[in-house]
């Protein structure tokens, strides 16, 4: 049956004692590992899950540059790492600081900087802080070109070309390739205290970089934004609407899916561009859906996908972007949809026909439960319209009868026609009766 304890006991009396001891020394390295941080309450910048990185790998990739250990020593994103050394030059020589004044900073706050990451660091400390230093400073000075290109020199023009220049911007958008703000704000106070040029705050350097996505226009306050996570979470607070209190998600219940926009055309809904400058502001009332304009590009999906990524590990509870672009999803379904919406004005289509595939798959693998209360309202309006019996037959009539002023005329000439003929009818009736009478 089985083996007593002493023949198993002699039978590894026979094992090496290197092998023993090679055995040992593999799991103390495991026991080292183990007690570096973990991610703790701190942590705001992640690794895409797998179920949605494999959707689309490129769009959470970075292309031309590396920012913080996710990507670092990619070999496909050696452009600019070379690079990165002379601005950590120009950098000590705008700020007058010295190399060992900003090692102190950055390893005053490693620890710090190691809780933001959401998996831990293989880079020992040395190879951490040094990629986190280069990195940092990259970013200020080449903001700070960005928003004085004066300072351009002839070396970056060579090596920084325009098409480096358009993706590098999208590269800084990606949940993956981020580096805590707080960090690159401590290193910038350097720059402030400098009396040789009157630097504007951090703040505003990072809001002209990204003019492009504050489409709300909202100011760079810096006591409202001194809380950013993140180049990411700057963006998601620029799309979010300007309230003091955001709506609250409904998680007792699932809303229920609507109908596409073709659909709730036919059954009478009017579809009206907003002047709201918030992409997120939906709003009915009494038959009319208003929408903010919007344009689905090529950035669009980068964007839609980091964004939604982020919610999904940061803000489950306060998905605001994760459901304006679920409820787009059920607002187009099919090329008709986009042409529909692209006719009202509400729509910039910048992707042809694959619009509404792009939109119906952002959602794909997305654990998703609730929506937020004024989306969840909205949908149950936009329901009962629909289930309306009533709506249905004016928007047939509306189409049918009185849509342009060709089928006004000849619905009005049919009405007419039909008038006269009831009262043709109605007439001779009445002569008959008399004469009826007096046959009696």
């Amino acid at each position: 049956m089985g083996q007593s304890y002493g023949t198993y006991f002699q039978r590894n009396e026979n094992a090496s004692a290197d092998q023993v001891e090679h055995l040992v020394i593999r799991i103390r390295e495991l026991l080292e590992t183990s007690r570096r941080p973990l991610p703790g309450g701190e942590c705001c910048i992640y690794k895409v899950p797998h179920h949605l990185r494999k959707l689309n790998e490129e769009v959470y990739t970075p292309q031309v540059i590396s920012i913080g250990p996710f990507h670092h020593g990619n070999q496909n994103l050696q452009i600019l790492e070379k690079y990165k050394v002379r601005y950590l030059e120009d950098f000590m020589s705008r700020a007058n600081t010295s190399l060992e004044n900003l090692i102190s900073i950055v390893k005053g706050s490693e620890k710090g900087i190691l809780q933001c990451y959401a998996e831990t660091n293989e880079l020992d400390s040395d190879a951490f802080l040094t990629m986190i230093l280069l990195d940092a400073t990259f970013i200020i000075e080449y903001f700070l070109r960005d928003m004085f290109p004066v300072q351009w020199t002839d070396e970056d023009t060579t090596v920084i070309k325009p098409w480096i220049t358009a993706r590098m911007q999208l590269d800084f958008l990606l949940i993956e390739n981020q580096l805590p703000f707080f960090i690159l704000r401590d290193l910038y106070q350097l720059v402030l205290v400098t009396d040789r040029i009157m630097y504007r705050p951090f703040i505003e350097v990072v809001f002209h970089y990204f003019h492009f996505l504050n489409t709300q226009n909202m100011p760079p306050n810096p006591e409202q934004f001194n809380g950013i996570l993140h180049f990411v979470d700057l963006i998601r607070i620029f799309y979010l609407p300007r309230r003091e209190r955001l709506p609250e998600g409904q998680t007792d219940s699932r809303v229920e899916k609507i109908c596409c926009a073709t659909q709730l055309a036919e059954a009478g809904l009017t579809f009206k561009k907003s002047e709201s400058l918030c992409y997120l502001d939906l709003k009915y009332h009494e038959g009319v859906l208003e929408i903010p304009p919007f344009t689905i590009d090529g950035t669009t999906e980068i964007l839609a996908r980091n964004l939604m990524a982020l919610e999904q590990c940061h803000y489950p509870t306060q998905a605001y972007i994760t459901d304006y672009f679920f409820l787009l999803d059920f607002l187009i379904d099919t090329g008709k949809d986009v042409a529909l919406l692209a006719d009202k004005k509400i729509l910039v289509n910048g992707m042809g026909d694959d619009n509404a595939t792009f939109i119906n798959n952002l959602g794909t693998n997305v654990q998703y439960s609730s929506m937020n209360s004024e989306y969840c309202r909205l949908c149950r309006d936009l329901a009962k319209f629909q289930n309306d019996s009533w709506n249905r037959w004016k928007a047939i009539f509306k189409r049918d009868y009185v849509s342009t002023p060709w089928k006004i005329v000849a619905t009005i000439a049919a009405i007419l026609l039909l008038a006269f003929t009831l009262t043709q009818a109605v007439c001779s009736i009445i002569s008959v009766l008399p004469s009826k009478r007096r046959n009696l």
